[in-house]
């Protein structure tokens, strides 16, 4: 306390001279004083009234306190006097056993009393439910078989409650009411004909419909109600729970696999088709069913079913089981086709799942695959390889059908350009295009692949062409009466090259993405190659022909038989030009080439046998009818043979000195001051030469002459 006091004079004493640290606080002293005066007041009065709140809550604590001693008090008494009741009472307990089961048995007779009426009409209701099940009074039937149901659980149940263990009473009263369980599945029976044919009967009687749906949903309510009081007494009625709603699904379920099972009428067997013909009748099942539910079948069933939902379950669960059996089948590349664009886009197009009639029940976009992508991985790669053998097998069946074309007597076709063509290339091409179109159906990778596959074995292919145009000149060599149209035929394969060439260019162009084109090769620049080594060949081939109908009229050149009037040069034109009426039927730009090749060789032969020193003219008038008759012949040939050595080296960058030779001795007076212009000129040798200069002195070989000797 004194410690308290200490502390607050302690206070004061701050206070106060925190008040006066000036002098003229000294004036308000008595001001300060009567504000503390007021101040201590104040907390006294507080203080009081703190007091006698706690002073007034001890009080009324205390009387609760003395009340609550006294009700213990009065408990205590009334606990003891209930004990001594309940010890008086056992006995009394005992001796009301007797009551106990007159009232078991009072409770048991008055169910039976309850249910007389149907009891002893058992019979008569089993043949009304069964009447009016046949006669298809559904619903009528349905409330019957409650009656008994309700009559047998009842009496069972209260049968359960006196002596659970007495199985005698129990079978009897379950045997007679034996006929209630067949009368049940009798009818269930009829739901599941009905549910089966609901598709059918929603638009034919959907009221029928509606009657097995209402009778189902008794039943579950019936089940509920058993279900909810087996958890207290664990008394359970034979049958149930029957769950038909459940059965309902799965009954729906088994339709659903059924129909779509039932909708393969034929086999590869009795139609290629079987498969195509197959998916249809799917696609056009699945669609109407749903179209059918979503529109009227939804009606008939309580939202909670979801009924439309469950189906479109069903028969997406239906459709992935028996895609996946006919994916597992030994299937040919047709029809792995067929199966993988009805998979991957008809499902999902509007001509099925995606149609407007089923939107927005359907979206697409949430329905799982039907098939796995392994399994699509390899059906394609399954379609690939025996698309691989195929397009080997048509490509060389194609080529042999050819083949017996080129022997045959009568020229081949032309264009509507009038060239000469085969069937060949639009064979090849049209199958080509018939194996792209039907990759497009499935996927931009799958075209892809096809093409390059295609493009592959054209190579292939135009390997194999090749080496038998070459067996077809050797077998004409042996015998060149055969075949009759060896010239025509042999022009239509030149021709074919370049529609080859075309044609590869056009299905690039119509079937790869640029993109995808730049991103690989093809083998293009290989396949020009090939097919110009066998126009190049064909043309080779035919210019041989030609120069050897002229080889027996080429040796009669520059001989006495010539210079005395041989008409050699004419048949070399007329022939020449006889064969060129069927090398216009050759195309661009190998037509062009073949001209000035012919031309050439023309000329060669023509200065081959200038340099073959078969004759030497004796006198100036030979000279001169030989220069003549080299000149009418030059116009002939569209040439002119310059003799002068100036102008042939000029215009002739490839003659050699041994071709001058020969000229020279042809002419028989060169004199000493030309022969050594020759050589100054020769020592010059030839201005610039023009890069589109065809060499025609340089295949000329001449015997053994060269102007050195000439000059000596």
């Amino acid at each position: 306390m004194k410690e308290t006091d200490r502390e607050a004079v302690a206070t004061a004493v701050q206070r106060v001279a925190g008040m006066l640290q000036r002098p003229d606080q000294l004036d308000k002293v008595e001001q300060y004083r009567r504000r503390e005066a007021r101040k201590k007041a104040s907390v006294e009065a507080r203080l009081k009234a703190a007091i006698q709140s706690q002073l007034d809550g001890v009080r009324t604590g205390l009387s609760q306190l003395h009340n609550a001693l006294n009700d213990v008090k009065d408990i205590q008494r009334s606990l003891a006097d209930v004990s001594k009741d309940w010890r008086q009472g056992i006995n009394t307990i005992e001796s009301l056993k007797d009551v106990k089961d007159a009232v078991v048995r009072h409770s048991q007779l008055a169910a039976a009393v309850e249910n007389l009426k149907n009891i002893f009409s058992v019979p008569e209701i089993v043949r009304e439910t069964q009447d009016l099940i046949e006669q298809g009074a559904l619903l009528q039937a349905h409330r019957k078989l409650m009656d008994l149901e309700c009559s047998r659980d009842g009496l069972m149940y209260e049968q359960y409650r006196m002596d659970s263990g007495n199985t005698r009473d129990m079978s009897l009263i379950h045997s007679y009411f034996g006929s209630t369980q067949g009368l049940s599945d009798e009818l269930a029976k009829q739901l599941w004909m009905v549910l089966q044919r609901s598709l059918v009967t929603v638009r034919r009687d959907p009221t029928l419909l509606v009657s097995v749906v209402r009778i189902i949903e008794r039943e579950e309510k019936i089940d509920r109600r058993i279900l909810d009081r087996k958890k207290q007494t664990s008394f359970v009625p034979p049958g149930r729970p029957k769950n038909w709603k459940e059965n309902m699904f799965k009954i729906l379920d088994k339709t659903v696999i059924t129909r779509i099972e039932g909708t393969q009428a034929d086999t590869r067997e009795s139609d290629k088709m079987w498969l195509v013909r197959h998916l249809e009748i799917i696609r056009k099942y699945v669609l109407d069913d749903l179209i059918v539910a979503k529109n009227l079948m939804v009606q008939c069933f309580p939202p909670h079913y979801e009924i439309f939902k469950n189906l479109l379950s069903m028969y997406h669960q239906a459709l992935t089981i028996r895609m996946q059996e006919l994916a597992s089948e030994d299937l040919e590349a047709n029809e792995i086709v067929s199966l993988l664009t009805w998979v991957l886009n008809t499902y999902t197009s509007t001509e099925m799942m995606g149609n407007v009639e089923l939107a927005p029940e359907v979206d697409v976009g949430t329905l799982e695959p039907l098939l796995s992508p392994n399994v699509v991985s390899e059906l394609l790669d399954t379609y690939m390889s025996t698309l691989t053998s195929n397009i080997i097998a048509w490509l060389r069946k194609a080529l042999e059908t050819d083949k017996k074309d080129w022997i045959k007597e009568t020229e081949p076709e032309a264009d509507q350009d009038g060239y000469y063509q085969t069937t060949l290339p639009a064979i090849v091409f049209q199958m080509f295009e018939q194996n792209l179109q039907v990759a497009a159906q499935i996927s931009e990778d799958l075209k892809t692949k096809v093409l390059v596959l295609c493009l592959q074995q054209m190579n292939s292919f135009l390997s194999r062409y090749k080496d038998e145009a070459q067996l077809y000149k050797e077998e004409h060599l042996r015998n060149r009466q055969h075949p009759h149209c060896y010239v025509q035929y042999m022009i239509a394969i030149i021709n074919n090259c370049q529609t080859f060439k075309e044609s590869i260019v056009s299905l690039k162009r119509k079937y790869l993405k640029n993109e995808v084109e730049d991103g690989m090769s093809l083998g293009q620049p290989s396949m020009d190659g090939i097919l110009d080594a066998i126009a190049k060949e064909g043309c080779s081939s035919l210019l041989e022909e030609v120069f050897l109908d002229l080889e027996q009229h080429l040796n009669e050149l520059m001989t006495r038989k010539w210079l005395l009037g041989s008409n050699a040069v004419d048949i070399i034109c007329v022939t020449v030009e006889d064969y060129f009426n069927d090398f216009a039927k050759i195309k661009k730009p190998y037509k062009k080439r073949m001209t000035a090749e012919a031309h050439r060789r023309v000329v060669v032969e023509y200065l081959r046998a200038v340099m073959q020193k078969r004759i030497s003219f004796r006198s100036p008038e030979e000279r001169k009818e030989g220069a003549e008759r080299m000149v009418r012949e030059a116009e002939q040939l569209r040439f002119l043979l310059y003799l002068e050595v100036s102008t042939l080296v000029s215009k002739y960058p490839d003659i050699r000195d041994d071709h001058i030779g020969a000229l020279l001795a042809l002419r028989g007076d060169a004199s000493r001051d030309m022969k050594q212009t020759i050589i100054e000129t020769l020592e010059q040798g030839p201005t610039q030469v023009n890069p589109n200069y065809v060499p025609i002195f340089r295949e000329i070989i001449v015997p053994s002459l060269n102007v050195a000797k000439l000059l000596k």
